[in-house]
C-alpha cells in the first residue's frame, strides 16, 4: 500500500458529500450535525460563531478533514503547516505510522505530506464548500467561520516563491485554478442545491485566510522568530500568531509537573529548554511584535503550545523523537497561559492548543483564551462529532470581541489541572486495550469487554437493560453466565473494562456497578422464578462452597442434575465469605448469592470433610468437582524472623478484628490484591497506629488492582517503595533497597539492589505473597499433580480419575471469583452440556441507531449511574472509521448483514496508523487489513491489500494475493459471498466512493 494521499476534484468532493447526505444523512460519516445559536464573535476583521476547530494537524490537511469539522460546529480552522519542503520529499522524513493517540497522544508528523500547491488547493475546495454546505444545509452563517494559516520554519523559507505565493493565493485565491474551477462547478451544478444560486455563488468571497500562524522548530533562535512574524506583520499585512513552546517554563517545571500528575515514565531531557526560546528573550519581543501590529493595523498574539518534544523509550513510534500532546500537554499550557497573562496583564490575545477538549473548553473561552483548536480529542474515538458537543458547550456565549484574558480564571484553571484527577495519570499503567486475533475481513464488530470477560458475559446485552430499566431482564442475562452477580458485584476487578472502548472517551463504563444494581433491583422479582430447565440423569458431588463450588452447582442443577455440595466449614462461601474483609463485602450479599445459585435445586451440607474422592464416587455419584480454595501459606518472605500468614490473619480479623494483637507497627509484604486487603484490614485493628506496605518495585508495577491500591492509600496505608524484605528481629524489618533498571519493550522496569539497607519498624509482619493449594485430598486420592504442585487437568478440567473434575483455585492457585466461574462453566459444558447462551440478548436485538447517536459525546461524572454510557460495541464498532482523520474508512450498509461493513478507501490515506491504535484487534490496522477501495491501477499495483479497482470488463478483486477480473453482478461470479456483497453494495449504493 502507498502512503501517497490522493486529492478529490471539487466535483467529486461535492458530489460525496450531497449524495450521501440526500441518502445516508451524513457528510463524511458525521451524523451529528451542528448548527450554532445565531452571533459571531470578531476576529481578524471576520467572524466564528464558535471560537474554536482543529489543530493544524492531521484534521486540516485535506479538504474533507476541514469539511468533517465544519459541519460537526467547528469554526476557526489552523490550517495544517506548510513550508518549503513538500510533498514525497518530506513524507519520505515521516516514518509510518506517525500518530498514537491511546492516551495522551504522541505524532512524528509535522508539516502537510502534500506539496504546498496541493494543500493551498485542498484549503480553497475546502473554503468554497463550506460556504455551499453552510447555505444549503443551513449550518450557519457562510461568513461566520475563518481560516488560519501556518507556516514554518524559517525566514528564508517562507520567503522562497512557493511558499510566499502560497500566502498570496490564500489571500486572494480568485486567481487559482481550484478556486475558479469549484467556482465554475458550483454554477454548472445549481439543479443539485435547493438554497443556493448563482447569486450566492457569486458572493463566495475568494479572500481565504487574512490570518497566520508562525510555527518553528525547537531550537529556532529568538531573532529569527521575531523575523518571521516581522515580515508577515509588516511585509504581509497578515494577523498573526507566533507559535511558543512549553519550553518557556523551564525544564524543572515541566519535569515536576508532569512527575506529580504520574506522568512520570515521559522521558526528556534538558537540552530542547536550553536551546529554545527563553522567557527572559521572549517578552520583549513579544512586546516589540505588539507594537509592530498596532503600527500595520493588524492583530497580534501568541499560540499555545507548539510541540513538547519527549524521547521514544517503549517504541512508541519507528523515531527516536516523538511530540507529545492531549491532557498531558493540558497542565503545562495552561500554566504557559496563565504566565503570560499575568505578564501582559492580560491583554495579550492567546490562541490555545494543548489538551482542550468538551469538558474544559468552555472554562478556557470564558477566561478570554480563545480561539481554541483541538488535535488528540478528535484522533480518539468519535472523531469529529466530538466537535458537536464541544460546539454544544460553547452555546450561549457572547459575541463580545477579545477584551483581554481574565488572569485570576485562567489561574483557576491552572489549580484544577495540578491538583484535580482529569490530568492524573492512573498509578498504574495502562492495561492493554485490545482483544487477541487478527482483525476479519469483514463482520469485524465485537464487544471487546465481553470477549475478554472469563465468562464471556452478555455486558452490553444487561447494560441494555439497565439503561431501559429492565431489572429482571439485566439478571437473567447476568445470571445465564454468572451464578454469583452480587460477589462479582462487589469484588470483581472488571477487567472487562480494560478493554472498554469508553476509556477512550472519560473512563470505562461502570460494569461491576451496574451488576450490582440490577442483581439488587431484581433479586425478589427473578429468585422465585428460577427453576431447572429439564432433567438430567448425572448426580454430582462438589467438594467445596466457594464461588468455584457454588457456581457448579447452580449451572449444574439449573440443567436438571441432583447436585450435593460438601463444605468444611459452617457456612458456603469460601474465602470470600471467611477471608474477605467485610468492609469490602457483606455477609448479606454473600448469602444472596447463595440462595440464587440454591434456586434451582442444589443442596449445600455444611460442616462435612471429604478426604479421598474415590470413596464419593463409590456412594453413588456419577460425577465429583473438586473446588476447594487455596488456602496454604505462600512462599517465606523474609530469610529469617518471624512472620503471620495473610489468610490466617485475614480469617482472625473476618472473626473479631479485637482478639488481634500485632502492636502499633504492622508491615505487610506483598502487592497484590490480598496484600491491600491485609493492609486496610490491620489499619481497623485495634492498637494500631502504623501500616506500611514494602515492595520491591514501585507501586506503579503492583500487582493489585488500581482501585485496590487507591483505597489502601486512601485507608492510609503507608507504601514502602523499592524495599526487599530480608529479615525480622527485635521488632525491625531488615530490607535491601532496590533501584528500577531500565524498562524492557512493556515498559516494565527490572529491580536490583543498591547495596544499601534501610529499616522499617514491625511489631508485626504479614506475609501476603502467592497463596498455594494444599495437595493432601490430591495425593490421597490419586491425582496427578504438575510440577507447580497443581492438579493435571485436560481442556474439560477433567484429570486423571474418571468423572474427577477440578475448579477454581483448587487448580489455578489463588485467582478471581470470575475465572473460577468460568471453570464451572467449562466443567458443566463436559459433564452434561450444558448451554450458556439462552440469555444473549445483544445478539438478538440491535438498534443500530442508538449506539451512533452516543459517539463523541463525554461525560463529566463516571461514577453516575444514570446513564451506562454504554456505546453498544456489539451492535455497531466503527472506531477505525470515527478516528481516521483522512476519512478513510467508511461503514457501508451491506444487504443481508446485520452491521454495517468497513471498506478502506486507500486514495485518503496516508498511514498515519490512528486505525490501528484504536481497533479493539490487537493485530488489527484497518488501513492494511479491510477490504480496499482503489482509484486507479498505479495504486492497485502498489498495495499488497485485498481490495478492488472498477475497470473495463466489470471489478478488479485481489484476494488472497491472485488478481482476478470478476463480474460482481453475477450471484455465481466466483468471488466469496461477503466480499461480492461488500463490492456491490459499494457499487449501488455508495457510488461516491469511486473515482469519477
Amino acid at each position: 500500500m502507498s502512503d501517497a494521499m490522493r486529492p478529490m476534484a471539487f466535483g467529486h468532493l461535492m458530489s460525496w458529500i450531497l449524495e450521501e447526505h440526500a441518502s445516508k444523512g451524513t457528510i463524511f460519516g458525521v451524523s451529528a450535525l451542528a448548527h450554532p445559536a445565531a452571533g459571531a464573535r470578531p476576529i481578524f476583521d471576520e467572524r466564528v460563531e464558535t471560537p474554536f476547530g482543529p489543530a493544524a494537524g492531521p484534521n486540516t490537511q485535506l479538504a474533507q478533514n476541514i469539511i468533517a469539522s465544519y459541519v460537526c460546529g467547528a469554526r476557526f480552522f489552523e490550517l495544517k503547516t506548510v513550508q518549503r519542503m513538500d510533498g514525497a520529499e518530506l513524507s519520505a522524513c515521516v516514518n509510518k505510522p506517525c500518530i498514537l493517540a491511546g492516551d495522551e497522544g504522541y505524532n512524528c508528523e509535522w508539516s502537510t505530506e502534500l506539496t504546498v500547491a496541493q494543500a493551498r488547493d485542498e484549503y480553497v475546495k475546502a473554503w468554497v464548500a463550506c460556504k455551499l454546505l453552510a447555505r444549503e444545509l443551513g449550518l450557519g452563517d457562510p461568513d461566520g467561520f475563518v481560516f488560519n494559516m501556518s507556516v514554518g520554519y524559517d525566514l528564508e523559507g517562507i520567503k522562497t516563491p512557493k511558499i510566499d505565493g502560497y500566502i498570496d493565493d490564500m489571500m486572494d485565491a480568485s486567481k487559482t485554478e481550484a478556486f475558479t474551477s469549484a467556482i465554475a462547478w458550483a454554477r454548472r451544478n445549481l439543479g443539485l442545491f435547493s438554497k443556493v444560486d448563482e447569486a450566492f455563488v457569486d458572493s463566495i468571497s475568494p479572500r481565504v485566510s487574512r490570518s497566520i500562524t508562525e510555527s518553528t522548530l525547537h531550537g529556532c533562535p529568538p531573532q529569527e522568530i521575531e523575523a518571521i512574524a516581522s515580515h508577515l506583520i509588516g511585509e504581509k499585512g497578515l494577523n498573526t500568531y507566533v507559535k511558543c513552546n512549553p519550553t518557556l517554563l523551564g525544564y524543572e517545571y515541566a519535569r515536576t509537573t508532569l512527575d506529580s500528575l504520574g506522568f512520570d515514565y515521559v522521558v526528556f531531557d534538558d537540552h530542547h529548554f536550553l536551546e529554545d526560546l527563553q522567557w527572559e528573550d521572549a517578552v520583549p519581543m513579544l512586546r516589540r511584535l505588539i507594537a509592530l501590529a498596532a503600527k500595520h493595523g493588524v492583530e497580534f498574539g501568541v499560540k499555545l503550545t507548539n510541540t513538547f518534544p519527549v524521547d521514544v523509550t517503549r517504541g512508541e513510534l519507528p523515531s527516536e523523537e516523538m511530540y507529545m500532546s492531549g491532557r498531558s500537554l493540558w497542565p503545562l499550557t495552561t500554566s504557559l497561559a496563565a504566565r503570560i497573562a499575568r505578564e501582559f496583564e492580560g491583554a495579550l490575545r492567546i490562541s490555545f492548543s494543548g489538551g482542550a477538549d468538551a469538558n474544559n473548553i468552555r472554562d478556557l473561552v470564558d477566561a478570554g483564551v480563545w480561539p481554541v483548536t483541538i488535535a488528540t480529542s478528535v484522533l480518539k474515538p468519535g472523531g469529529y462529532q466530538r466537535f458537536s458537543q464541544v460546539a454544544e458547550r460553547l452555546s450561549g456565549i457572547d459575541d463580545r470581541p477579545f477584551d483581554g484574558v481574565d488572569v485570576d480564571k485562567v489561574d483557576a484553571i491552572v489549580t484544577e489541572a495540578l491538583k484535580g484527577q482529569a490530568y492524573r495519570k492512573p498509578v498504574k499503567p495502562l492495561p492493554d486495550r485490545h482483544v487477541r486475533g487478527e482483525l476479519p475481513l469483514a463482520d469485524c464488530f465485537i464487544a471487546p469487554c465481553r470477549d475478554t470477560c472469563p465468562i464471556h458475559q452478555d455486558i452490553p446485552g444487561y447494560l441494555r437493560a439497565e439503561q431501559e430499566g429492565r431489572h429482571a431482564d439485566a439478571l437473567d442475562i447476568i445470571l445465564e453466565r454468572n451464578a454469583l452477580p452480587f460477589i462479582t458485584g462487589t469484588l470483581c476487578p472488571h477487567t472487562c473494562g480494560n478493554s472498554c472502548m469508553r476509556n477512550y472517551y472519560e473512563g470505562e463504563v461502570n460494569i461491576r456497578a451496574f451488576k450490582l444494581r440490577a442483581a439488587t433491583a431484581a433479586f425478589d422479582e427473578v429468585l422465585p422464578t428460577l427453576k431447572a430447565r429439564g432433567s438430567a440423569r448425572q448426580k454430582v458431588a462438589v467438594v467445596g462452597a466457594g464461588p468455584a463450588g457454588l457456581s457448579v452447582a447452580s449451572f449444574l442443577s439449573r440443567e436438571g442434575v441432583k447436585v450435593d455440595v460438601l463444605e468444611r466449614s459452617s457456612r458456603p462461601g469460601g474465602i470470600v465469605r471467611n477471608v474477605i474483609p467485610g468492609f469490602r463485602i457483606s455477609d448479606e450479599a454473600i448469602d444472596k448469592d447463595v440462595r440464587l445459585c440454591q434456586a434451582y435445586g442444589a443442596t449445600i451440607r455444611c460442616g462435612v470433610e471429604v478426604t479421598d474422592v474415590r470413596e464419593l464416587l463409590s456412594q453413588g455419584y456419577t460425577d465429583v468437582v473438586i473446588a476447594v480454595g487455596a488456602w496454604a501459606p505462600g512462599a517465606a518472605v523474609v530469610q529469617e524472623g518471624p512472620t503471620l500468614d495473610a489468610l490466617e490473619f485475614l480469617e482472625a480479623f473476618k472473626r473479631d478484628p479485637s482478639s488481634l494483637d500485632v502492636g502499633e507497627d504492622v508491615v505487610v509484604v506483598g502487592a497484590g490484591n490480598t496484600a491491600m486487603d491485609v493492609a486496610r484490614a490491620a489499619r481497623r485493628v485495634p492498637g494500631v497506629k502504623n501500616v506500611r506496605l514494602a515492595y520491591r518495585r514501585t507501586r506503579r508495577y503492583m500487582p493489585a488492582d488500581e482501585e485496590e491500591l487507591i483505597e489502601a492509600i486512601a485507608d492510609g496505608v503507608e507504601f514502602m517503595e523499592l524495599l526487599a524484605p530480608r529479615r525480622v528481629e527485635d521488632g525491625r524489618l531488615l530490607c535491601d533497597v532496590m533501584e528500577l533498571g531500565a524498562p524492557d519493550a512493556s515498559g516494565r522496569r527490572s529491580t536490583h539492589a543498591t547495596g544499601r539497607t534501610t529499616v522499617v519498624p514491625a511489631s508485626a509482619v504479614i506475609a501476603a505473597v502467592g497463596e498455594r493449594i494444599d495437595p493432601t485430598l490430591f495425593a490421597v486420592s490419586g491425582i496427578e499433580l504438575d510440577d507447580r504442585g497443581r492438579p493435571q487437568v485436560d481442556d474439560d478440567l477433567r484429570t486423571n480419575l474418571p468423572h474427577v473434575y477440578v475448579a477454581g483455585d483448587a487448580r489455578r492457585g489463588p485467582a478471581t471469583v470470575v475465572k473460577a466461574i468460568a471453570d464451572a462453566i467449562s466443567v458443566c459444558r463436559a459433564i452434561c452440556g450444558a448451554s450458556f447462551e439462552g440469555q444473549a440478548e445483544s445478539n438478538v436485538n440491535p438498534r443500530y441507531h442508538e449506539p451512533l447517536a452516543s459517539r463523541g459525546a463525554l461525560e463529566r461524572d463516571c461514577a453516575d449511574l444514570a446513564t451506562t454510557r454504554c456505546l453498544g460495541c456489539s451492535t455497531v464498532c466503527e472506531a477505525c472509521c470515527e478516528v481516521c482523520p483522512n476519512r478513510a474508512n467508511v461503514a457501508v450498509a451491506v444487504d443481508g448483514r446485520r452491521q454495517r461493513q468497513i471498506v478502506h478507501v486507500d486514495g485518503m490515506c496516508n498511514e498515519c496508523g490512528n486505525c490501528a491504535v484504536f481497533c479493539p484487534y490487537g493485530e488489527g490496522r484497518p488501513y492494511k487489513d479491510k477490504l480496499t477501495v482503489f482509484w486507479s491501477r498505479e495504486d492497485f499495483d502498489d498495495s499488497t491489500n485485498e481490495g478492488f479497482l472498477p475497470v473495463e470488463g466489470g471489478m478488479l478483486v485481489r484476494l488472497d494475493g491472485e488478481e482476478r477480473i470478476y463480474d460482481v453482478a453475477e450471484e455465481a461470479c466466483g468471488l466469496p459471498t461477503d466480499v461480492r456483497d461488500i463490492i456491490r453494495a459499494v457499487v449501488r449504493d455508495y457510488p461516491f466512493l469511486l473515482v469519477r
